[in-house]
């Protein structure tokens, strides 16, 4: 009983630090330097996302002694979640931190979600190395989570959507198991001492009254739908010009010559702003609320609504080649309020559509693009206290996780969670591998192999080989049955031998193995090198032996 209280209190004290955490990292981005940036004269806002990302790329590149520290942050989060031996360092956090508000706070099309999704793992992570005697084995991973919950509540001032993303984020079919307690634990506390550090209390999106008496009839369904499905296929476009973005930021490329035309892009996309929109509307999450203001605008046309969705993604995309710190949770959110607006203002059920499609789009893209339709749902409902859009949002979520197909903005989640057995047989074939091999020569007669392997080491089957070492078949002691005991000095294990075994290679799992073991009917499975020489040998014994092992020692999420 005592250690449950403890770990309560941990979950309680990780949500607690992140809170403080997230709270000075959003003043000093927003309140500090964003305000300040979008004040500026027009010359010298268009030029502030430019000069952050530098400021970026350079903190981030001599950040720890020389060693260039990747931008990534929320994707950290999903990668330590299935990797082990990807742990959060404490120590890079400060430099992320900082970058991440050098980019935010300049102007960078990105999120603060991403440096606080990170801040948030990083502590629980972090706390579960100081209590480690409290969380051992299956629960280790839980602090992990809590931590990242925390970081998404703070930020948005949405617990429930912290807890949801945090479960749902690191696969894209499924959920993490044996966190939900930590994370409502950790969530709670972070939104409480967010709220009570900054004095936010500002949802990211504001509704007029007039939305909560809307009612929802075949028309308004149907068009949610159609918002679902230009989602998806919008979601999937996304995702695949994020993909490229990321190859030319770990490209071979300079990183000065990737940094002046990732700023040369920002400079230009937020002059064009200005010219169509007389506004920074490139600039920031959402340019301090100009953009969605902008966007509900009952008088927008739709031609630069849809400019405005190619100028968004472009600025998202170029931050992020060009080695900016943040996050896309709410690039994606604004995505969707730009879909859904096109969507009312093509159907034209009446001025409350130009505000409900919108909001329904928010949930669509970015449940599609961060595989997290839960979250998205509850994101919605939370950042404009309208519960009523919750079932027009399940439907386009729903048609738009079908139309996203297998994509994702994360290329480290996984498609659902695995049990201890699928997760094992995933492994190289080397790590259950053996380099003693019974071996006989391709010429050798069966005499030798009946009485030199077989019988003294117990071993029915060996492997044959020939003058190099190369492997030429499996000899099996019931293949000496049907040659007479008088002939066994004259026939070879050359003449006998099963020769139609296709060795495995080093990049081979465990699963390809058990299945060639079980196709040949043999209880080990040769292995062999680049040169076709072999290297060791695969037994039924050696995976059992390795999959209770670390079924002893690793817990399954």
């Amino acid at each position: 009983m005592r250690n449950r209280l403890l770990r309560f209190a941990t979950y309680v004290a990780v949500g607690v630090v992140t809170g403080f955490i997230v709270a000075a990292v959003a003043v000093l981005t927003e309140k500090v330097l964003l305000e300040r940036v979008l004040h500026l004269p027009p010359w010298q806002r268009m030029i502030a996302p430019a000069l952050g990302l530098w400021g970026a790329v350079i903190m981030l590149r001599w950040a720890d002694a020389g060693r260039r520290l990747a931008p990534s942050t929320s994707e950290e989060y999903i990668r330590s979640f299935h990797d082990r031996n990807h742990p959060m360092r404490f120590r890079d956090l400060p430099a992320r931190l900082v970058a991440g508000i050098v980019t935010v706070g300049s102007g960078g099309a990105v999120g603060l979600e991403g440096p606080s999704i990170y801040a948030g793992a990083t502590a629980g992570n972090a706390m579960q190395r100081v209590v480690r005697r409290l969380f051992r084995g299956r629960e280790g991973y839980a602090l992990l989570v809590a931590g990242a919950a925390a970081g998404v509540s703070a930020i948005f001032q949405a617990p429930a959507t912290g807890v949801l993303f945090a479960l749902e984020a690191p696969y894209k079919s499924d959920l993490g198991r044996r966190a939900l307690l930590p994370a409502l634990l950790s969530s709670a506390s972070s939104y409480v001492v967010y709220v009570l550090v900054t004095g936010f209390d500002d949802r990211p999106f504001e509704i007029g009254t007039e939305m909560v008496s809307v009612q929802f009839g075949r028309q308004e369904l149907l068009g949610a739908a159609v918002v679902g499905a230009l989602c998806g296929l919008a979601a999937s476009a996304f995702c695949r010009v994020l993909a490229m973005a990321k190859r030319i930021h770990a490209s071979d490329r300079p990183w000065w010559m990737i940094a002046l035309g990732a700023g040369g892009i920002l400079v230009g996309l937020a002059a064009l702003c200005e010219v169509l929109f007389d506004a920074p509307l490139s600039l920031g999450p959402t340019a301090e609320g100009q953009l969605t203001d902008w966007a509900l605008n009952p008088e927008a046309s739709l031609w630069l609504l849809g400019a405005l969705l190619v100028i968004r993604i472009l600025a998202t995309s170029t931050v992020l080649a060009g080695g900016g710190v943040g996050g896309v949770f709410i690039p994606l959110a604004v995505f969707g309020l730009i879909v859904g607006r096109l969507v009312g203002g093509w159907i034209e059920l009446g001025p409350e559509s130009l505000a409900f499609f919108p909001f329904i789009g928010v949930a669509a893209f970015l449940a599609a693009g961060y595989r997290t339709p839960l979250a998205a749902v509850m994101f919605v409902a939370e950042s404009t206290g309208a519960p009523l859009f919750v079932v027009p949002a399940l439907v386009a979520v729903a048609v738009s996780q079908v139309l996203i197909g297998n994509a994702s903005v994360s290329q480290f989640q996984r498609d659902s969670r695995t049990g201890h057995l699928e997760r094992r047989l995933e492994m190289p074939v080397n790590s259950a591998m053996s380099t003693e091999v019974p071996t006989v020569n391709a010429d050798a007669p069966l005499a030798d192999f009946v009485w030199g392997v077989a019988l003294p080491r117990k071993q029915l089957e060996a492997i044959v080989i020939g003058p190099e070492r190369e492997f030429l078949g499996v000899i099996r002691l019931s293949d000496t049955r049907d040659v007479d005991r008088n002939d066994w000095m004259s026939v070879t294990c050359g003449e006998v031998m099963t020769a139609d075994i296709t060795p495995a290679r080093p990049s081979w799992t465990l699963r390809e193995v058990t299945e060639a073991m079980a196709d040949a009917e043999i209880e080990l499975y040769p292995v062999i090198d680049s040169g076709g020489r072999i290297a060791g040998i695969v037994t039924e014994n050696a995976i059992v032996k390795l999959v209770d092992f670390l079924n002893e020692t690793q817990g399954d999420r």
